[in-house]
């Protein structure tokens, strides 16, 4: 099957043949090459690529650059493709996390050939797995000045209200030790399973808090999200791993946190395997207050984290602002409203025309 994209097409057919061209993390390269191949031939942007992550760019010389970006790569398939349309639905892997908010970047950069600012649109891999491999993350090692702007859009999922900031997220084993013994003669051992019932506890009992930064109300986690324990049916184990995940507010720094996740475990071994940080709001920046002037809503904090966190470590202000539901993403049901997407297009189309 073909996987060429028609960017004259309407949106809602447009997200339906971007969600039908599978690219679950790692595996984006023939999405990234149909997006390339969109692109290229447009006349007024310049073009590149690096890996499966591709930017384009105009270069009108304005007064001020926004980036509008979004990720190519979804979770992995779970029985939900290729995608259907039911009662003005669009369901289909990806559909709202997040190829119709990629669909609504590839409109407006063949729509907009002199846009009101001058527009860098970032079509990008691996943001869905772990954070090392996140292709924005390669970009700004690799050629930061592609990513230099006034203000970013991320085209996350928000149900098309503007969600500022994002929360941090970071991964740590909680480890209980043990001694191994022939289950038939247990007394001989010490069970490291059993060990990590007071870890449980600890979770069970745990009150998250609900910060409000920069007027915008956050509502943190820390929950299991693995365990893992046990050597043969006949052996008492002598190691059990508690893997958990904090998400938490941008009033926190990354060392911060973990600090925080360190002291709620106190006297338990405890390892960090991964982390990223949060992002503030920073709607009370010109170019973001104008953006959500012009696009409207009552703004609300982002609950999860997205590549927002980068830029704001870049120096670029951002938000997320998108047209699938939150809500749904990575669910075998996931869908997106059609109306949303058009929705989503004509406030872009409007604050940048």
């Amino acid at each position: 099957m073909s996987t060429r994209l028609d960017l004259t097409q309407d949106i809602g057919a447009l997200t339906a043949r971007i969600v039908d061209v599978e690219s679950v993390s790692g595996d984006e390269k023939a999405l990234a090459d149909a997006v390339e191949e969109a692109l290229r031939p447009l006349t007024h942007l310049s073009v590149c690529r690096d890996g499966e992550a591709i930017v384009a760019r105009t270069e009108l010389g304005r007064g001020e650059r926004v980036v509008i970006a979004g990720h190519i790569d979804t979770v992995p398939v779970a029985g939900n493709l290729p995608s259907r349309v039911e009662d003005g639905l669009l369901y289909g892997c990806g559909t709202s996390d997040m190829k119709a908010g990629v669909a609504v970047a590839l409109k407006l950069a063949a729509a907009l050939r002199a846009p009101s600012r001058d527009v860098t649109y970032v079509f990008y891999d691996c943001e869905e797995i772990e954070a090392e491999r996140n292709g924005l993350l390669r970009l700004s090692r690799r050629h930061p000045t592609l990513l230099a702007g006034d203000f970013a859009v991320l085209m996350e999922p928000t149900d098309g209200v503007v969600e500022g900031g994002c929360q941090g997220t970071l991964r740590a084993q909680i480890i209980t030790r043990g001694r191994r013994a022939h289950s038939a003669r247990s007394w001989f051992g010490v069970n490291a399973v059993h060990a990590a019932q007071p870890v449980l506890a600890i979770l069970n009992a745990y009150q998250a808090r609900q910060p409000v930064v920069d007027g915008l109300e956050y509502h943190e986690g820390l929950n299991a999200v693995a365990i893992t324990g046990g050597v043969a049916g006949n052996v008492i184990p002598d190691e059990c791993v508690v893997t958990v995940n904090y998400r938490f507010a941008p009033d926190l720094s990354l060392e911060a946190a973990r600090e925080h996740v360190s002291e709620v475990f106190d006297g338990f071994e405890v390892r960090f395997t991964d982390g990223a940080a949060a992002a503030r709001p920073g709607l009370t920046h010109p170019v973001a207050a104008a953006f959500l002037e012009a696009v409207g809503g009552t703004p609300r904090a982002k609950l999860g984290w997205t590549d927002v966190s980068l830029f704001s470590r870049l120096g670029v202000p951002a938000v997320n602002y998108g047209p699938g539901d939150p809500d749904l993403a990575h669910q075998q049901g996931e869908y997106v409203s059609l109306e949303k997407i058009a929705d989503c297009e004509r406030r872009m189309l409007d604050w940048l025309g």
